[in-house]
């Protein structure tokens, strides 16, 4: 079995529901989503004039591939409604793949760990509920440093019910 960390997040209509509505997908079509962080409200990032973001990290068991759990998170987010027209812009939903197992993979529409994870707080703080302890595979550090010397200044807050 592999070990694949998600990020999901969406800003668009009923933020919260899109996200369980995404981890039912992630648990039909990816794998056993064997924990899942708390979920955090999020000033976008990249593009800042448009709505806050919720943001949430599930670890997820699974028999799939690295390439076949991108193409299935692809598909979720079709199925669910995404269209790609803007970078950085709003969307009903977004799956990230943060770490899969311990690998370092680089191939054209697929780096693993995701590139921008250490610079992200909206990514790391969900995956530190997670998996905190769980070392970077490229920069040597657990989530939870990362997290730590982030310098991304983006607030992020946990969702109160």
């Amino acid at each position: 079995m592999n070990k694949v960390y998600l990020l999901t997040g969406g800003n668009i209509g009923d933020r919260k529901a899109m996200l369980d509505v995404a981890s039912d997908f992630i648990k039909n079509d990816i794998g056993l989503v064997s924990a899942s962080s708390e979920i955090y409200e999020t000033a976008a990032w990249g593009k800042t004039d448009q709505s806050p973001f919720l943001n949430q990290s599930l670890e997820v068991m699974t028999r799939l591939s690295a390439d076949e759990v991108l193409y299935k998170a692809l598909s979720i987010e079709e199925k669910m409604g995404r269209y790609r027209q803007e970078k950085f812009g709003p969307r009903i939903i977004d799956i990230d793949i943060l770490l899969f197992n311990n690998d370092i993979i680089h191939k054209p529409g697929l780096v693993i760990p995701h590139p921008q994870l250490a610079f992200r707080r909206f990514a790391l703080t969900p995956l530190a509920d997670i998996a905190g302890v769980n070392v970077h595979p490229v920069l040597q550090k657990t989530i939870s440093e990362l997290l730590f010397s982030c310098q991304d200044v983006l607030p992020v807050k946990k969702l109160e019910n």
